[in-house]
């Protein structure tokens, strides 16, 4: 999936200088060109793991939080909460958007801003309007991100993100920069969010030896955001975690299940070549993953996090990356998708941009967002 580098200080210093090779971008942000902002998501194209539908990124000199010095005296006890904001799919529908361009600079709220106004009118569509984020950091500080005033001035709902791999210190600084934005904006930020991310695929990537969590540190983490939150405006948010299937049918992992109000399923046929995946096979490997997800989750949503397909890129399996599969996919997924309801963020608005991502899951390639064409029919 995504190894979404959404750290921040020594953490993300040391996640840079691991990982920049294989980083891709993500989506575009001023109003020409030449000024564009891409966004990235993480560490996607490199090794495809167990039919999960992830791909993981290389290695890295961050500590594993699973190693790390946890005060978890609570974690057994955490508790779903009874959420003021409902929890349930309501038809949600948005992008995934990072925090830094492929060439690493940080996104500026102007650039936020090009995305989101971008997303609500793309064309054959309505109600793009919601944006998952995997930080709550603006990249290389400790400041709120600037998707928070951008998401305010376009009325975008939000999918918060606390990134947690990055050892003690990474849950500290987003913890302290979601209560900074509770401060300084309010209920004009409090009322767009609709959930809360502990981490992203974390789980996964501990399973995988990369830098991830432990069931036992993302369990202390959730108890670390919900006393956060208890007494301000986003207490009744509910809180989820993302993974991929696998990791959630893991048993060693049930009692993130049990902790959570809110499930957050990715999945990606294109990288599942241990199984059939071509593009013929993309439906039964999408709602294999996600079915097995929902069956798991105890009665609680499972949302659509992450789920896309490349328009260039490597053949892996039977997948092949072009513009035709990806508008096919597009209509088997999201259109089918929306239908029923759930809860969606696509992967991706505009992955090329400062650079060209290998392999490439932009709705748009490179270039001003709002004068380029999608590279296949939106309609359903």
């Amino acid at each position: 999936m995504r190894f979404s580098l959404a750290v921040s200080g020594l953490a993300a210093v040391g996640v840079n200088a691991a990982c920049k090779s294989v980083f891709p971008s993500g989506t575009a942000g001023a109003v020409a060109p030449s000024s564009t902002a891409s966004v990235p998501y993480g560490v996607k194209n490199a090794t495809v793991a167990n039919g999960s539908g992830s791909s993981t990124g290389g290695s890295s000199s961050s500590p594993s939080s699973a190693t790390s010095s946890i005060a978890s005296a609570s974690t057994g006890a955490v508790k779903a909460s009874s959420s003021s904001k409902s929890a349930q799919n309501s038809g949600i529908k948005g992008f995934n958007y990072g925090a830094f361009f492929l060439d690493q600079r940080a996104v500026q709220q102007a650039d936020f801003e090009y995305q989101f106004r971008r997303a609500q009118s793309l064309p054959g569509t309505e109600g793009w309007s919601s944006a998952r984020l995997y930080t709550m950091l603006q990249w290389g500080t400790t400041d709120v991100i600037s998707a928070i005033p951008a998401a305010i001035a376009t009325k975008t709902s939000l999918l918060l993100g606390l990134w947690i791999s990055g050892g003690d210190s990474a849950i500290t600084n987003e913890i302290n920069a979601l209560e900074a934005a509770i401060n300084q904006y309010g209920t004009a930020f409090t009322d767009l969010v609709v959930g809360i991310s502990v981490g992203s695929e974390d789980l996964y990537r501990d399973s995988q030896n990369e830098v991830g969590a432990s069931a036992t540190y993302l369990l202390d983490c959730i108890s670390k955001v919900r006393s956060t939150i208890a007494g301000t405006p986003l207490e009744g948010a509910p809180v989820g975690h993302v993974d991929t299937y696998d990791a959630f049918l893991n048993s060693t992992n049930s009692a993130v299940i049990e902790a959570i109000d809110w499930i957050g399923f990715d999945g990606y046929p294109y990288w599942e070549k241990a199984k059939p995946n071509s593009i013929e096979e993309a439906t039964t490997r999408f709602y294999d993953g996600y079915d097995k997800t929902v069956a798991l989750a105890n009665g609680k949503p499972v949302y659509v996090t992450e789920t896309g397909w490349p328009v260039t890129g490597d053949t892996i399996g039977a997948a092949v990356a072009n513009a035709e599969n990806a508008g096919s996919y597009w209509k088997q997924i999201a259109c089918s998708l929306v239908a029923k309801g759930v809860n969606l963020w696509w992967y991706d608005l505009q992955e090329s941009q400062y650079g060209t991502a290998t392999p490439d899951f932009g709705v748009y390639g490179a270039g001003d967002l709002m004068a380029l064409q999608p590279n296949y029919d939106l309609s359903c």
